[in-house]
């Protein structure tokens, strides 16, 4: 049983740093299956349904060594902005040229 410790990526509804949670969940230890007579896509491991918050890396560290779980950390990607202004849209030496 591993566990995979994360912070999820914003909603394309977020702005701003503010709430962004460490997240552990759990590595399904079965597959899924399909059930034949309705379709439905279903499984006999219930800790797939576990979802842990943490407001730090290290309370979620410290929680599944508590535990006893075995973890992967997964570090976020360092997010890269282009700072633009309204300006540089009629700029005569623009990178990405007129679409119309």
């Amino acid at each position: 049983m591993t566990a995979r410790i994360f912070k999820p990526a914003r909603s394309a509804m977020q702005q701003g740093k503010a709430k962004q949670e460490w997240t552990l969940e759990y590595e399904p230890e079965q597959p899924r299956v399909i059930e034949p007579l309705m379709g439905w896509t279903g499984s006999g491991d219930m800790k797939q349904q576990v979802r842990l918050k943490f407001d730090t890396k290290e309370e979620a560290i410290a929680y599944a060594e508590r535990c006893g779980v075995a973890y992967r950390l997964e570090e976020p990607k360092p997010v890269r902005r282009r700072v633009l202004s309204y300006s540089e849209n009629f700029a005569p030496n623009r990178v990405v040229p007129w679409s119309h």
